[in-house]
């Protein structure tokens, strides 16, 4: 293999570049990006940089900007590509023609339609969107987060912490009851409702109420009215596949890949949060969003590329973590069918314990809260495969061509209603 392009430049990309240099690729290895940004650190924006402990330097992914001696190409989308011949078209007209091709483009967070434009709604993905945010976060003002993702969440945290009035608005019963089961989902909510954010579950948003190109208003099913200076939506992410839609590549809901990231064409393998990898455990394909997966998975698929006889890898457990009001939440594994949990150590009321959620008398995933010790033993000893451990990939993908009623301010333009798509998980 003489030449290795990455289309992609975060966490995923990067991880992906150096796997290939540390498996002993020597060839020219080409690195295309959309921002013009070097590959910085994601999980810190929501956090430390939104609270000003963090500065876009601090976020920096490499010391030494030539350590992987490759040709970086940012600030240029790709176009589209050509998986048969492996050839890459830039928006600005350039082609890039490799021998082997990383897919690693990523997502985007999801947006409301119905709110585009509007000078004081924000989504948070990129330094970018930090940097537009963060002076947004002022004591004394209103915030409607509208989504209780970990994003919304961290979000939320942060503006709080920064004394601004929050409130949470979300569609289902329970916040992030699909990732921690509902107990826990309502334990880190109760985290929330602690530290003074309003959190407004099973909600619909209705209307929306603007002046002068600021959203002041969100009116939800049942007349409450929520008022707001500033609005984040985290309402989930896109993968960035769009320009892949003639590639000849497998695409559903992200890049279709076997369980080491190979693609259904010879010479292409996809990472990272756009790439749909066969999962085991759960015996089907799905995307990973998680700074681990990116980090993880690349050296993986990237050996499958370099080495056609590469032997699969068994794939670590599922794990994330987030930081709100001074705790640290870590989880491993996956809690869906889980049917009993058990608090191994601490107390849940506190906020710092160590809850295990077993299927049968198996552990399948394990949350930590303020226990990063004893979760670190409990991640290590789940099993990667879980249950599903005798389950079987399909073959390989192929090639295809009630709220109480406030008061209503006037307002100097009531937009059309949201109908019910304000949230959308």
């Amino acid at each position: 293999m003489q030449t290795l392009a990455i289309v992609g430049a975060s966490l995923a990309g990067l991880s992906a570049a150096r796997a290939a240099r540390a498996q002993g690729f020597t060839g020219r290895l080409v690195v295309i990006g959309d921002e013009p940004h070097r590959p910085y650190d994601r999980p810190p924006l929501s956090k430390d940089f939104l609270l000003g402990r963090a500065t876009a330097e601090d976020l920096s992914l490499e010391s030494d900007p030539d350590e992987l001696g490759a040709d970086w190409l940012l600030g240029t989308e790709a176009a589209s590509l050509d998986a048969g011949t492996r050839t890459i078209l830039l928006k600005d007209g350039r082609t890039i023609q490799a021998d082997g091709i990383v897919i690693a483009t990523g997502a985007r967070a999801r947006k409301l339609p119905t709110l585009a434009g509007l000078s004081n709604v924000f989504t948070l993905r990129t330094l970018a969107d930090a940097q537009s945010l963060a002076p947004e976060l002022v004591a004394g003002s209103r915030m409607a987060v509208i989504g209780a993702g970990f994003i919304g969440a961290e979000v939320a945290a942060a503006a709080s912490s920064r004394g601004m009035d929050v409130t949470m608005i979300d569609t289902k019963p329970v916040p992030f009851a699909a990732q921690l089961g509902t107990e826990m989902g309502g334990l880190v909510a109760g985290l929330h409702a602690a530290n003074g954010v309003e959190l407004i579950s099973s909600a619909v948003i209705e209307d929306f109420y603007s002046c002068e190109g600021n959203v002041t208003g969100l009116r939800l099913a049942g007349g409450r009215y929520v008022s707001a200076d500033v609005v984040v939506v985290g309402i989930g992410a896109e993968p960035n596949i769009g320009w892949l839609a003639d590639s000849g590549l497998e695409l559903n809901g992200g890049v279709v890949c076997d369980a080491m990231g190979r693609t259904g064409v010879p010479g292409v393998v996809a990472v990272g949060d756009c790439a749909s990898w066969f999962d085991h455990a759960a015996g089907k394909h799905r995307r990973m969003e998680h700074w681990t997966g990116a980090l993880e998975r690349a050296a993986i698929a990237v050996e499958a590329l370099l080495d056609a006889e590469a032997v699969p890898k068994p794939a670590k457990p599922h794990y994330f973590w987030s930081d709100q009001y001074g705790v640290k939440l870590q989880f491993a594994g996956h809690s869906a069918g889980y049917d009993r949990l058990e608090i191994e150590a601490g107390e849940a009321h506190t906020h710092s314990c160590l809850a295990v959620y077993y299927r049968g008398d198996e552990p399948v995933a394990v949350l930590g809260m303020n226990q990063p010790r004893l979760f670190t033993k409990w991640r290590r000893s789940l099993s990667a495969s879980g249950s599903a451990a005798t389950a079987q990939p399909p073959a390989a993908p192929h090639a295809v061509p009630q709220a109480q009623t406030e008061s209503q301010p006037a307002a100097c333009a009531d937009a059309s209603a949201l109908v019910g798509a304000a949230v959308v998980h």
